[in-house]
């Protein structure tokens, strides 16, 4: 591997796991605690993840509970599911919060497939960026005649099947995703 290479390996890990983190806002017709991640709470001043508000639990497979620490939140957690427009139900039943996970249709399925086909393509363009990043050090280093141009090519077929692999374990968390999504 290449200094250029492993000197971006971070940035390829960060892309690859931002993409892992979007697919799981994706919901999958199961309640799962992970759809909440991205929801933040106006309480006590500031915007809070609701997982440091109160307590999440999976109540069956089409519910989720979450009781908050603090009752007197409770609002504003509701308040924050509904803007967050995740496709539940939100019941607040006094002391806790339900939410109800609908089954998922064949269009609904579609839709999400589409979804995760834009998720990775953005993630696929950010690994072009980078990749048109580390190729411009390349060529700049080469122009500083501080590479060979046999070191080059070497250097920049090596970053092309970095970039081939990267793209190929997307594409494996997308199908994989995308199965979840279209099994019933």
């Amino acid at each position: 591997m290449n200094q250029y290479v492993t000197a971006k390996q971070e940035e390829f890990e960060k892309i690859k796991e931002f993409f892992k983190k979007e697919m799981t806002s994706l919901r999958t017709g199961r309640a799962n605690p992970a759809m909440l991640d991205g929801v933040l709470v106006e309480a006590y001043g500031a915007k809070n993840p609701i997982n440091t508000l109160g307590n999440i639990a999976v109540a069956d497979s089409a519910s989720v509970t979450i009781s908050p620490w603090d009752k007197s939140v409770l609002k504003d957690i509701e308040k924050a599911i509904v803007l967050a427009d995740l496709g539940v139900g939100v019941v607040n039943e006094g002391d806790k919060i339900r939410l109800t996970v609908p089954g998922l249709t064949e269009e609904n399925r579609k839709e999400l497939v589409k979804k995760l086909s834009v998720k990775l393509e953005h993630a696929r363009v950010e690994i072009r960026q980078l990749r048109d990043n580390i190729k411009s050090k390349i060529e700049a280093d080469y122009d500083a005649k501080q590479l060979s141009e046999d070191d080059k090519f070497r250097y920049i077929k090596e970053l092309d099947e970095t970039v081939v692999k990267r793209n190929e374990e997307l594409k494996e968390l997308k199908e994989k995703k995308e199965q979840e999504i279209m099994t019933i």
